[in-house]
């Protein structure tokens, strides 16, 4: 019998495979037919997640989505991005659009979607941390310094807060072998140890740390994280003024048995990939879509079915549904003031400047840090504790102490203060038409 079933797949798998070679994926990119984008049409076989892939695969680039058609029906996936590079312009670069076809084209179809992502980190000579948790005032500052008491030197890091919680992914190298930390005991101490940082005196949430070694998609898996973690229940109101808060909404179309998610915001990067990978992790199908960003606000609008075939099927699921994708646009929003770090490389960096930055009341509302070449290059977005405007003075102290050209200030606080006391850094460092006639459709009660 179990002969009979793993003959059963194993013909099952060649015949996809075979399918596959009689259809495979088509990129074409067009630099002329649009006066202002690169336009990128990428035509293939449907699967489940292959919006995603290809989404995830140019945000990765660091390209913007000005446009996009979406459409996945019947099996077929067709789709075009109108695409521009990280200064507004067509994508022109040669490497890049190479990348484009080899990624996107027949050649990249047999092998793992995810190590096709440049966004991807596989690597075994680090260790990724794991962590989630309650956010307050230090934590950050007290994860540095327990990582560089146990010899751990922080390689790269993603520190995302959101309506009170805290999620980071932290790579990082053993001191002395310059490598994975492979130590088992080692290991256990680092989860031990940090587990207890997180918990600190909040026992009404769960605090989660892993260890681990491979391949990871930091930005997806942060998404993942935060959302396992359901940081989209009771959200705080982050938005002073009621026009900056996304507008979602969720109807079914009964005549096409779809449900179409509607979303209205201010445009920013990565909002596409953010929303796209919050819908597939909801098991969410999208079989059309139309996004327009061309301007200051970003208009989205999606046909959607479960993975069973059925739409939003009770008012609970559809309130579910526009919490997550609110969730998901407001993770990555970087309020405050934008500080720029580089400098060379040194075990305790890390450490050192969240101490700084907690000592002098600063609370970190999102983190980058990375090594390049030797180079530690960090990226913070910092707000007073209090909730007001960064003090200009608190600016010019810190930079006495780190350094005035290894310090730079990038940016200005957006928007008007925010009297929240619940929103620390990984505590102190730290309009086009519509698809359908509403007329047929349904909203729930």
């Amino acid at each position: 019998m179990e002969v009979s079933v793993s003959s059963s797949k194993d013909m099952d798998d060649e015949y996809k495979k075979l399918i596959k070679r009689m259809n495979p994926p088509r990129v074409v990119i067009d630099n002329e037919s649009c006066k202002n984008a690169t336009v990128i049409q990428v035509d293939s076989l449907n699967k489940q997640g292959m919006l995603l892939e290809v989404v995830q695969i140019l945000t990765d680039l660091n390209l913007t989505v000005t446009k996009a058609y979406i459409c996945s029906d019947g099996g077929w996936f067709m789709n075009v991005f109108n695409v521009t590079d990280a200064d507004g312009n067509k994508v022109t670069d040669e490497e890049t659009l190479r990348y484009i076809e080899k990624s996107l084209g027949p050649d990249s179809y047999f092998s793992s979607s995810m190590r096709r992502s440049v966004g991807v980190t596989s690597s075994v000579d680090r260790t990724f941390i794991e962590l989630i948790g309650t956010d307050r005032p230090g934590l950050l500052s007290e994860v540095s310094a327990v990582l560089t008491s146990l010899n751990c030197n922080v390689v790269n890091a993603e520190v995302w807060t959101h309506n009170t919680r805290a999620a980071a992914i932290i790579q990082v190298t053993d001191v002395e072998s310059r490598g994975a930390i492979t130590d088992p005991d080692k290991l256990a101490m680092v989860k031990k140890l940090l587990c207890n940082v997180l918990k600190g005196s909040n026992r009404s949430r769960e605090a989660k740390t892993g260890v681990s070694h491979g391949t990871t998609h930091t930005d997806r898996r942060l998404h993942q994280m935060m959302f396992n973690d359901r940081d989209y229940e009771q959200m705080s109101n982050e938005y002073s003024d009621e026009k900056e808060k996304p507008k979602v909404s969720v109807v079914n179309w009964q005549d096409r048995d779809y449900s179409v998610v509607t979303i209205r915001c201010k445009d920013r990067p990565k909002l596409l990939f953010d929303v796209v990978c919050t819908l597939t992790d909801m098991q969410y199908v999208v079989f059309h879509g139309n996004v327009d960003s061309e301007g200051p606000e970003a208009y989205q609008e999606y046909c959607i079915r479960h993975v069973d075939g059925s739409p939003v099927k009770s008012d609970a699921e559809r309130q579910r549904t526009v919490q997550c994708l609110e969730a998901a646009i407001q993770r990555r929003i970087s309020q405050g003031l934008k500080l720029e770090l580089c400098a060379n490389d040194k075990v305790g960096l890390l450490s050192h400047l969240t101490r700084i930055f907690r000592e002098n009341s600063l609370t970190v509302t999102r983190a980058e840090v990375s090594t390049q070449s030797g180079k530690a290059v960090n990226t913070f977005y910092v707000r007073e504790s209090s909730g007001l405007p960064v003090d200009p003075k608190t600016i010019d102290s810190i930079r006495q102490m780190i350094g005035q050209t290894i310090l730079k200030v990038k940016g200005c606080p957006e928007g008007p203060p925010q009297e929240s006391p619940t929103r620390f850094l990984f505590g102190g460092l730290f309009k086009s038409r519509s698809f359908c006639n509403f007329g047929n459709s349904r909203a729930y009660p």
